[in-house]
């Protein structure tokens, strides 16, 4: 199989656009002497001294729109890469292009002529697919686009981020894959109206013969030069029909298939993939499947020889959360007990939303005794 290509569709406007996004971390990292003041960053001047005579919109059709009034120079107004060629550059768009695309995370590879050549159709078939199993099939083909591993890639520095050492588990997930270019259906270039490609950690989801029936995208973006989620509105996304489906992270002790699972094994179930993988470092002799949604977890068929059943619990921020929560987590366990299965249910301590919270605290509360 052949590597995704490094160099992809992201336009001068789509960067543009893609810091737009994320104008406000910019503006704290380009220009640290400003403040906030309601919905623009004020600060001196291009210089980035303290003041108020050049503002950045921070919200709006116009985020990421400034201009510096202390100045007559054209080059001192403009769009979010304007600014960074402005205050790191003195007006050299080249140079604001390579170190936008090092701050984005984008492939450093750029070539001006990448809309066209690489926008293949296929791409676009998969976003328009309606039909489930036009959406399986695109789902597929996104995954066999992607790294056969996150090893190296952006994505074992999200989870890194997360206090998820691959390293510690001593194998990398085979379900979990890293695309560089995943066409983001939230973004769209506001000059050309195409659609904007972010790198993304995809995740196989499998039915109970191990059939490939969704992918799971989770979107990411550098922040100051730290890999996280991408901020949209969901930087988590599923490409197909996952009901039924799990992704299998981790095979515990015994190293085998879900159907050949010995009857020994114990199978955790998170709703996420960082929870999942949580688990999996806490408790590296547990199997871990992720259910992508509370929702899920009653819909998941496991092999009729497991009989330990472990769910691994969210603590919802608001009482509907929690009404729902519960109420999906309750059909889980009626279906499994009238199964024959013993099912447990594991909560984080009170104050962590999940285990990966209190996992990432644990980790700082080491590091700081060291």
């Amino acid at each position: 199989m052949t590597a995704p290509p490094r160099r992809y569709a992201t336009s001068v406007p789509q960067i543009a656009e893609l810091l737009a996004a994320q104008i406000e971390t910019l503006c704290a990292e380009l220009l640290p002497a400003g403040k906030k003041d309601g919905a623009e960053w004020r600060v001196g001047s291009v210089a980035g001294e303290p003041g108020q005579s050049m503002a950045v919109h921070l919200r709006g059709a116009r985020r990421g729109v400034w201009k510096d009034f202390s100045s007559a120079d054209p080059r001192h107004r403009g769009d979010a890469l304007d600014l960074v060629a402005a205050c790191l550059f003195s007006g050299n768009k080249s140079d604001a292009i390579r170190w936008a695309r090092g701050w984005l995370g984008l492939a450093q590879d750029y070539d001006h002529n990448a809309m066209a050549t690489q926008r293949p159709a296929p791409v676009r078939k998969i976003e328009s697919e309606r039909d489930e199993d036009g959406k399986r099939v695109a789902a597929k083909r996104l995954w066999l686009e992607a790294s056969e591993t996150i090893k190296g890639t952006p994505a074992a520095d999200y989870l890194a981020g997360r206090g998820i050492e691959l390293g510690e588990l001593g194998r990398v997930p085979r379900a979990l894959r890293f695309h560089p270019a995943v066409i983001c259906a939230e973004l769209s270039c506001s000059r050309t109206g195409e659609r904007i490609r972010l790198p993304a950690m995809l995740a196989a989801i499998t039915d109970a013969s191990g059939q490939h029936i969704a992918t799971h995208r989770t979107y990411l973006a550098q922040h100051g030069g730290v890999w996280g989620k991408a901020r949209l509105n969901s930087a988590k996304k599923v490409l197909g029909g996952y009901v039924g489906g799990s992704i299998r992270l981790w095979r515990g002790a015994s190293g085998k298939s879900l159907a050949d699972a010995p009857e020994t094994d114990a199978v955790a179930i998170a709703e996420g993939i960082e929870d999942a993988l949580t688990i999996a470092l806490a408790c590296p002799e547990w199997r871990v499947l992720a259910a992508v949604s509370v929702s899920n977890f009653s819909n998941i068929d496991l092999p009729p020889q497991l009989r330990d059943v472990w769910l691994i619990c969210d603590r919802e921020k608001n009482e509907r959360g929690r009404v729902q929560a519960g109420d999906a987590r309750e059909r889980a366990v009626r279906r499994w007990q009238s199964e024959g299965r013993r099912v447990r249910e594991a909560t984080p301590p009170p104050g962590f939303a999940d285990f990966n919270d209190w996992w990432q605290a644990k980790r700082r509360q080491g590091t700081a005794a060291q």
